[in-house]
């Protein structure tokens, strides 16, 4: 993927993504590791069902496929495998959005909603950005997280 303009130019597509479609992709993909995700994965249904196109409507099966792909590559510490994700939710939208363009306004919503990566609404603003400087020597492990965080193993 290479920047271009104001979206992504994939590749092997050579299309340009909506800058939406971009943030809400990314922010589905978020969603599915998150204590939120049931909520989320509703939510996302819900708006999709709203499409009058006849598209297949992902399912919660479907999602939740996704979801244990998505926490099984970051436990497998896979990057590739969730860029692959983002990219393939990225495209639904971006054709959905093609199609049905009054869709727009619900994705928006949902985006700033459901799928919000900020502070929760009751959460005061500055708890949207932190700093956070950690170091580890020898064979210490430092853990960070802004949110959730889930460890297991050893």
């Amino acid at each position: 993927m290479r920047k271009a303009g104001f979206g992504i130019r994939y590749a092997s597509e050579g299309r340009l993504m909506d800058p939406l479609v971009l943030a809400a992709g990314s922010a589905l993909v978020s969603a599915m590791a998150t204590d939120a995700w049931a909520q989320a994965r509703t939510a996302v249904v819900t708006w999709w069902q709203r499409s009058a196109s006849g598209r297949t409507v992902p399912e919660e099966a479907e999602l939740e496929a996704a979801h244990e792909v998505l926490l099984a590559a970051r436990e497998g510490g896979d990057a590739q495998a969730e860029r692959a994700l983002v990219e393939v939710w990225c495209e639904r939208l971006q054709q959905l959005l093609a199609d049905e363009p009054q869709l727009r306004a619900g994705l928006e919503r949902l985006l700033a909603g459901q799928l919000r990566t900020g502070p929760a609404p009751h959460e005061p603003a500055e708890a949207a950005s932190m700093t956070v400087r950690a170091e580890a020597r020898d064979n210490a492990r430092v853990y960070v997280a802004g949110r959730d965080q889930h460890i297991t193993g050893s």
